[in-house]
């Protein structure tokens, strides 16, 4: 859970200011500029003003949030900033707007004149829909919903990716090793750019004097070179620092290379590394990992949501991963990083109606407890509860006045004279105690916390029950702890339950790891139609060829 406040920027607004906010941003070089975006879509920032990087139309800073008038009820849907500052901001209709510094043409407009407003970028993406943009120090990036990248500005070592080091004043497409390939994520160091490909493979190209290309050399590329040391593993995420990078593969193993004066590749050293090196491998599967090209600070998160971070900490070299008592990779960020800026654009997601981030706002006293805080104090509590579930033989102790609230089937079962409605214990046979009780506890939490072969039984009752919002929460979870012995198990479970996005996620960690998974037991005691289908489908992404 994030607090928004831990960024001093908005430790000035109040409370129902912050219940506004659904997306925020704080970036800049001393982390003194902030956008943020409301349930309303209205998109409002405030700051220092660095080279017009607020859009305001003018060069003033303000304390105050100054709506964008331009960009209202226009949905966010990726946004990123460069050092000078300049901003890239991509809309869910994939239309891409600029503005801030444009000293190297960095805005993809043409010329290098200072961005005040927003405008935006059409030169060469006429009819193409952005869903991803990157900056670097001085250059941009887009990915487009095709899988075509776009690079443009500063090119001092390649890192547009043309074949020259003349800069590029408008969208230029990336080619090259690129051509007829489908990319999935771009990102940005300094002056380097990554590219993840839909088969997992990473392309990197620009700047590589640190080994942050992780080529095995320090030579700058001026076109996407392939990592071929990652040969053979499937890269789900990266992210790059300032000259260090940091790659997560679908089996949640954890590779970095590059830079290291600060210890931010966590090898124990300050050693350089101008190829991969596995970090981390004696912890758990890592789910998610953060850098950012304004520094040199790098965070990891694990499946049980424990947060290590390494590197410069509040000007301290952190050589290897130090375990944190935060939640979230994104407080890394805002407590030791410098500039406390933001690794990503923040989302928040509304819990019980309330912003998370309101959840976690000092109290006045230590005995007071929030709304969130008491629901889950008394989820489970036979002293206050006036219902009982038995699920094999165990009691689950709830209140009926909660369960009517957050969920339509019980409204429904409690308001239309049902059987149940009039009982003191209602007993639950067609789903396991585990998976009962996760998701009662869900909607007085809204968490859940459930191995990925539980979390099948609760995509189940998920299903049963119309909660979709649970749903996508399984589906991530299932995402998260997938392995070779359970993929084709989860395939199937993806299957059943009609998780379209699901199912496209265990095909491809299956395609990619199609030796190893044919080779389980779970591969041939799955059922005929569904393994026939499989093959057939395999054979068309041109998995069987030589």
């Amino acid at each position: 859970m994030v607090d928004v406040t831990k960024w001093p920027l908005f430790s000035l607004m109040g409370p129902q200011e912050l219940s506004a906010i659904r997306k925020a941003c704080v970036f800049g070089m001393s982390a003194n500029e902030a956008i943020y975006i409301t349930n309303d879509d209205e998109v409002y920032v405030f700051g220092l003003n660095c080279s017009n990087c607020l859009g305001t139309g003018d060069s003033q800073s303000t304390i105050i949030p100054k709506k964008v008038d331009f960009l209202s009820g226009r949905k966010v849907v990726s946004l990123s900033y460069g050092s000078g500052p300049h901003i890239l901001l991509a809309t869910e209709d994939g239309e891409l707007f600029a503005w801030g510094h444009n000293g190297y043409s960095q805005l993809g407009n043409g010329t290098t004149n200072q961005g005040v407003a927003p405008v935006l970028v059409s030169a060469s993406l006429l009819n193409k829909k952005v869903t991803e943009v990157a900056c670097g120090s001085h250059h941009s990036m887009a990915l487009t919903d095709s899988g075509e990248v776009y690079a443009w500005g500063y090119n001092n070592c390649g890192q547009v990716g043309s074949g020259s080091t003349a800069n590029q004043p408008t969208p230029r497409r990336v080619s090259s090793c690129l051509q007829n390939k489908v990319a999935v994520s771009i990102v940005c160091g300094q002056t380097s750019s990554l590219a993840v490909l839909d088969n997992g493979e990473v392309y990197g190209w620009g700047y590589n004097g640190n080994g942050q290309l992780g080529l095995g050399n320090n030579g700058n590329q001026l076109t996407p070179c392939r990592l071929i040391a990652l040969q053979g593993l499937c890269v789900q995420q990266i992210v790059s620092g300032y000259a260090h990078s940091l790659a997560l593969t679908d089996e949640g193993l954890l590779y970095a290379w590059g830079a290291n004066t600060y210890g931010q590749l966590g090898t124990g050293n300050k050693s350089n590394q101008l190829s991969p090196v596995q970090i981390m491998a004696e912890k758990e599967r890592i789910v998610e990992i953060a850098a950012c090209h304004s520094t040199h600070t790098s965070a990891a998160k694990t499946q049980s949501g424990q947060v290590y971070m390494w590197g410069q900490c509040r000007g301290q070299s952190i050589v290897l991963p130090h375990l944190t008592h935060f939640t979230c990779t994104d407080d890394v960020f805002a407590c030791f990083a410098t500039p406390s800026v933001m690794w990503r654009l923040l989302t928040m997601e509304l819990v019980c109606g309330v912003h998370a981030w309101l959840c976690v706002l000092s109290p006045e006293h230590d005995d007071f407890l929030t709304v969130a805080q008491s629901l889950k104090k008394e989820f489970d509590n036979p002293e206050t509860a006036d219902l009982k579930f038995c699920v094999d033989g165990k009691y689950i102790y709830i209140h009926k006045a909660i369960l009517k609230i957050r969920c339509e089937h019980f409204r429904s079962m409690f308001q239309s004279h049902w059987n149940e409605d009039m009982k003191e214990v209602i007993e639950i046979d067609q789903f396991s105690y585990p998976v009962y009780r996760s998701f009662l506890e869900f909607l007085y939490t809204d968490n859940v916390e459930l191995p990925p072969e539980d979390a099948i039984g609760l995509l189940d009752l998920a299903t049963s029950y119309c909660e979709n919002r649970l749903k996508r929460l399984c589906q991530h979870i299932i995402k998260r702890g997938i392995t070779v012995e359970n993929a084709f198990s989860l395939l199937s479970a993806a299957v059943r339950y009609d998780a379209e996005d699901l199912e496209e996620f265990c095909f491809k960690f299956c395609v990619n790891h199609l030796t190893e998974v044919t080779q389980t037991a779970a591969f041939w005691q799955i059922d005929g139609n569904l393994l026939k289908d499989f093959i057939c489908r395999a054979s068309r992404c041109g998995a069987f060829k030589n």
